[in-house]
């Protein structure tokens, strides 16, 4: 074999080296990652049907049998995905939060103290998220490394990208502290031997919709700061 033979080869191979990992590994669209994070319609049902069966197995009956039955409905969601072999993630999650709620409210014999849990929670995020501002390095974009960006920590090195994080960790931690006074002010409002219809209406109304809104804005204030890094290191110097 002559050299003239090898050469379609070895430019073959070149050619192949030359492709870019991001032209074979497609990231995903805006409304894909969003989607995923909130685990779609299922996701958003199956987060939120505990509490709402909590709320109405309350009113329809006493606080024991609306606490097992809230429980056994989250059970339930997970062993179903389980069965069917798909992602038990935010099955997972309901069970644990139902699961708390459940039995402090078991514990006190108060309907509003199964709210109790969600509530400070809440101030732990808002919290967390602060000092992770003061700390300069803020959470979202710890969050958006493990999430999206499959563990890199590239936006580390760009201080435009620290600054931007840094701001929405702010919005962030600003709409945790919101949802906490709101739902601090309802429970406090609640007698004890209230069944916790507003707390309830408000832990489905102050969920997802917010999160799914804080999501929308992180992700398009990412995509967009980092889609404009490219054309801005391409434009030719003046001069």
């Amino acid at each position: 074999m002559t050299i003239d033979e090898q050469r379609p080869d070895m430019s073959d191979a070149a050619a192949t080296d030359a492709v870019p990992d991001d032209a074979t590994e497609k990231l995903p669209t805006f409304t894909e990652q969003i989607a995923d994070q909130l685990g779609g319609v299922r996701g958003l049902i199956e987060s939120g049907l505990p509490v709402l069966v909590f709320v109405v197995a309350n009113i329809v009956w006493r606080l024991q049998p609306a606490i097992l039955i809230a429980v056994g409905s989250a059970v339930l969601l997970a062993v179903w995905r389980l069965a069917r072999r798909q992602p038990v993630r935010h099955a997972v999650n309901g069970v644990l939060g139902v699961g708390i709620g459940a039995v402090i409210a078991w514990k006190t014999g108060s309907a509003k103290n199964f709210y109790l849990p969600g509530i400070l929670l809440s101030l732990g995020y808002a919290l967390a998220m602060l000092a992770s501002i003061v700390a300069r390095m803020p959470l979202v974009g710890w969050l958006w490394s493990v999430v999206v960006a499959k563990g890199s920590t590239e936006w580390r090195r760009d201080p435009r990208l620290v600054r931007l994080f840094s701001w929405l960790t702010v919005l962030w931690a600003l709409t945790y502290l919101a949802k906490t006074l709101i739902q601090a002010l309802i429970f406090r409002a609640t007698p004890a031997n209230d069944p916790g219809t507003a707390l309830g209406v408000a832990r489905i109304l102050l969920g997802y919709p917010p999160y799914a809104l804080l999501l929308a804005v992180t992700f398009w204030a990412v995509r967009r700061a980092t889609h404009a890094q490219p054309a801005a290191a391409g434009e030719p110097a003046a001069g």
